[in-house]
C-alpha cells in the first residue's frame, strides 16, 4: 500500500479525518519521489502548533535553543534536562510532523551506553520520534548502537555547532578536495550505520548535491544549496526573532522582532497615558451588590466609597 503523502490540514479534513503521521518512512518515500522535505525548529508549545498548522514534514527540537531561547553564545551549554523540557512542550503541541530531538553536547560523545540511554529518554520521556547527533565516521558505532535499540537516528555532518571550538568558529566545511572526500566518507558511514537521514550544514552546493546523489537516504540541507532532499532552518531566523548571529544561508520571511518590540512599546505608552485599560477591558459589578458592599463598611470608609 503506497504511503500517504498528501498534506491535509493537521486539524482534520472536512470529514473530520486526522492527518497521517509523518514517519521516517514518509521521508524516505518523499526522497524517492523527488518531493522536497521541509523541517523547522521549535522549542515551545505555540511554535510547535504553528509549524504543524503550516504543514511542515518534521520538527527539530534543536540545540540551537541554547542560543535563540536561552541566550548562550553557542550550543555547548544546553543540558540534556533542558532539551527534554523543551522537547516535551513541542510534543504536546504537534502530533503530525516527525519530531526529532537534538542530542546535546556530551550526551553521546563519552560512550555508546550514554548515547543509547539519553536517546531513549527523548522517546520515552519527551515524546520524540527520533534523535539527531553530530559527527561522521567517529560516531558510526554510536549511531549503530542507538539504532540497534530501536531508535531512529538522523546524522549531521559539515559544520557541527557542537564542535565549533575544534573547527575554529562557524565556518563552511568541505571546501578542499581532501575535506570533501572526508564528508562523503562520513555520509556513507552514517548511512551504513543506519541513519534514516543526514543533515548537511554549511557545505558547498556542488558537494552537497553530489553527496545527496551518492547516498540512498534523504539529505536535509542548511546552507548546502538546493540539491539536497530537503531543507531545515532555525525558526527564530525565519521569523526575524534572533539577530545575534545572522548566517548567510538563513532567509528571513518576517521581521517579528520589530513587530513585537513595536507592540510592547505601544502597550507601555498606553499605560503611561492611561489609555489602557479602557472601560471595555474592565469587569462590571451590579449596583445593588456594590451598595450592599458599601453598607457593610465603617461610616468613614463608606463615605469614601460612595
Amino acid at each position: 500500500m503506497p504511503l500517504q503523502l498528501s498534506r491535509p490540514d493537521p486539524r482534520g479534513d472536512r470529514d473530520g479525518a486526522v492527518a497521517p503521521k509523518t514517519t521516517v518512512l514518509t521521508l524516505q518515500e518523499k526522497r524517492r519521489q523527488g518531493q522536497p522535505i521541509t523541517t523547522l525548529t521549535a522549542h515551545d508549545y505555540p511554535t510547535a502548533r504553528a509549524l504543524e498548522a503550516a504543514g511542515v514534514d518534521a520538527i527539530l527540537v534543536g540545540d540551537s535553543l541554547a542560543m535563540v531561547a536561552l541566550g548562550h553564545p553557542d550550543t555547548l551549554s544546553v543540558t540534556m534536562d533542558e532539551m527534554l523540557h523543551h522537547a516535551r512542550a513541542v510534543s504536546r503541541g504537534a502530533k503530525t510532523p516527525l519530531l526529532v530531538g537534538d542530542m546535546p553536547f556530551m550526551s553521546y560523545q563519552a560512550s555508546s551506553d550514554d548515547a543509547v540511554r539519553n536517546a531513549g529518554r527523548f522517546l520515552q520521556e519527551a515524546g520524540m520520534d527520533a534523535v539527531k547527533l553530530e559527527g561522521g565516521r567517529p560516531f558510526a558505532d554510536t549511531v549503530r548502537a542507538i539504532v540497534r535499540a530501536g531508535i531512529p537516528v538522523q546524522g549531521h555532518i559539515g559544520l557541527r555547532p557542537q564542535s565549533v571550538k575544534e573547527l575554529g568558529g562557524f565556518r563552511v566545511q568541505g571546501r578542499t578536495a581532501g575535506a570533501a572526500r572526508g564528508l562523503l566518507e562520513d555520509a556513507h558511514a552514517l548511512e551504513d550505520a543506519g541513519c534514516f537521514s543526514i543533515v548537511l550544514e554549511a557545505v558547498p552546493e556542488r558537494l552537497a548535491t553530489y553527496i545527496t546523489e551518492q547516498v540512498q537516504v534523504p539529505t536535509i540541507g542548511i546552507g548546502a544549496g538546493a540539491g539536497t532532499s530537503g531543507q531545515v532552518l532555525v525558526t527564530a531566523d525565519v521569523l526575524g526573532l534572533y539577530d545575534a548571529l545572522a548566517p548567510r544561508f538563513a532567509r528571513r520571511y518576517a521581521n517579528l522582532g520589530e513587530t513585537i518590540a513595536g507592540a510592547l512599546r505601544a502597550f507601555r505608552e498606553d499605560v503611561e497615558a492611561r489609555a489602557f485599560p479602557a472601560r471595555d477591558h474592565a469587569y462590571a459589578m451590579p449596583s445593588d451588590e456594590w451598595d450592599a458592599f458599601v453598607a457593610g463598611l465603617p461610616t468613614r470608609r463608606a463615605a469614601a466609597a460612595r
